[in-house]
């Protein structure tokens, strides 16, 4: 799947949170329609079957219960895609990310194999249908999380490059699958942010540290021999570039990928590079792009939202825009693109009780034109409305309503953008709001049971506020769109 991620460090944020975020975007030619559930420990698999791959793993007896934002139409898999853990633990699985033909043949992918030819089926590795369900429901840190993922892929393997995020109150860690059975991880240092479009990112990596302490870096326990065996290396001088050891540097790259590093890390750090004209330290088309980068001011959830809808505003690359070379216009895929299925941004605060410290906020549909709203994440159910996606396209839910408000804002674009900015500026400040005034009725109450039906009451409240504000939208968009049909007639008299 096509997705774009952004992690910030507890001192690179606002407010000391962690942070991780990602678009999930469906691949070309349809939608995947997505909810927002819980998943308690009766609903687990004890013995868990990917529908994709077959492959077939064995589950402890205690998985904990997590949220999840898994496909809402049965037939592919689950894909969880993102969550909580009652552990306060989060993840977000998986940015599909590139490699390179050395790679993937010195370390197949693990490919299912159907039954043919008179030969039996042989299961493929795991992939990002599987990699929530079988990792979030047992971990208690996020380094946990890398851990117990690194032993699943190295004793079943994957099918496709992955990356994928790890977090708690105090890390994130940043795991990268290197073809069938390796990988590495490196621990997003604090004061920083890290993007991340579906390339292999990482650019530096301590081997030693990896393979001894662990402190800051992690990888499979054979990665040097296997580096050596395969002249994965590429150095002149002996350190080690993951990207250029594991990943791609492809003409599309330039299209696809870097642009949208390019964009994030200039509206993140205006000053700190020149990021325009023939003196640019890193353009769209640069593979050198930071993996992460301290920011100049402390990044907002408002921030990391901006970026992940980009469309190049404010570039010669914004298809939306009436100035400029029109041959630049749309010549970079958007990050904000058509097919976002979802965008969820897991906050977890400092100072906070443990049952209320976490937001998980979340966006259906395209990021150019939806909205993003905080929820509880220590809960026990989500709202109906965010929960209850069908296949069927209607106004019931807000993730098909998100889909036909970008549709019509998009068709109706000048019109409709000044009521796109307002819906999306009042459900944010609305959404603090409910927070502010929960979090204080939080403070006060030390019953747990109390506590609960507090963060399920302000839940609902949001998803109600939320639904509301949708409801409006969509009429105004609406009505601007049929403004336009060739039929329209604005005379007030007629």
């Amino acid at each position: 799947m096509a997705c774009t991620t952004i992690l910030v460090g507890k001192n690179a944020s606002y407010d000391g949170s962690t942070m991780i975020a990602r678009n999930d975007d469906s691949g070309a030619g349809h939608y995947t329609p997505k909810k927002f559930v819980v998943v308690h420990p009766e609903e687990q698999p004890r013995k868990y079957k990917s529908v994709i791959s077959h492959v077939e793993i064995d589950l402890s007896d205690n998985p904990m219960r997590y949220t999840s934002v898994p496909n809402a139409v049965a037939g592919e898999g689950v894909w969880a895609a993102s969550g909580v853990n009652e552990a306060n633990v989060g993840m977000t699985a998986t940015e599909t990310i590139t490699s390179n033909p050395r790679v993937l043949g010195a370390d197949p992918l693990v490919v299912y194999q159907p039954a043919e030819d008179g030969k039996e089926e042989v299961a493929g590795g795991i992939g990002e249908e599987d990699i929530v369900s079988l990792v979030l429901p047992y971990i208690h840190s996020a380094r946990e999380g890398v851990q117990r993922l690194g032993s699943i892929l190295e004793q079943y393997g994957t099918y496709e490059m992955n990356g994928i995020a790890f977090q708690d109150q105090d890390e994130i860690w940043w795991l990268e699958t290197i073809g069938g059975h390796h990988w590495i991880a490196r621990k997003v240092p604090d004061d920083v942010y890290v993007v991340m479009p579906n390339q292999l990112g990482l650019d530096e990596f301590d081997l030693e540290d990896a393979l001894s302490q662990q402190e800051e870096y992690m990888c499979s326990a054979d990665m040097r021999e296997f580096i050596e065996k395969n002249h994965l290396d590429l150095s002149m001088d002996g350190v080690l570039n993951p990207r250029d050891a594991f990943g791609s540097h492809d003409d599309a790259d330039h299209v696809y990928n870097t642009p949208r590093a390019w964009f994030m890390e200039r509206y993140l750090n205006p000053r700190t590079k020149v990021w325009d004209g023939p003196n640019a330290d890193f353009t769209p088309y640069s593979d050198d792009l930071p993996w992460c980068m301290v920011p100049e001011k402390k990044i907002t959830v408002e921030d990391v939202k901006y970026v992940l809808s980009s469309h190049y505003q404010g570039t010669p690359y914004d298809p939306y825009a009436s100035y400029g070379d029109k041959a630049q216009r749309g010549a970079f895929r958007s990050i904000g693109v058509n097919r976002t299925d979802f965008l969820s941004v897991i906050q977890m605060r400092p100072g906070m009780e443990k049952d209320s410290n976490i937001l998980e906020w979340v966006a259906f549909a395209s990021n150019a034109f939806n909205v993003l709203v905080p929820f509880y994440a220590t809960i026990d159910t989500t709202p109906d409305y965010l929960s209850s996606t069908t296949k069927e396209v209607t106004t019931d839910n807000f993730y098909w309503v998100s889909r036909i408000i970008g549709a019509m804002a998009d068709a109706s674009y000048r019109s409709s953008v000044f009521h796109i900015e307002r819906y999306q500026e009042s459900v944010m400040a609305k959404g603090h709001q409910l927070i502010n005034q929960y979090d204080a009725l939080l403070e006060k109450e030390s019953d747990a049971a109390k506590r609960m039906a507090l963060r399920q009451e302000a839940n609902q409240a949001i998803a109600d506020m939320l639904k509301k504000e949708a409801s409006a939208t969509l009429d105004k968009v609406l009505y601007e769109l049929s403004n336009q049909m060739k039929n329209s007639y604005s005379r007030s008299d007629a």
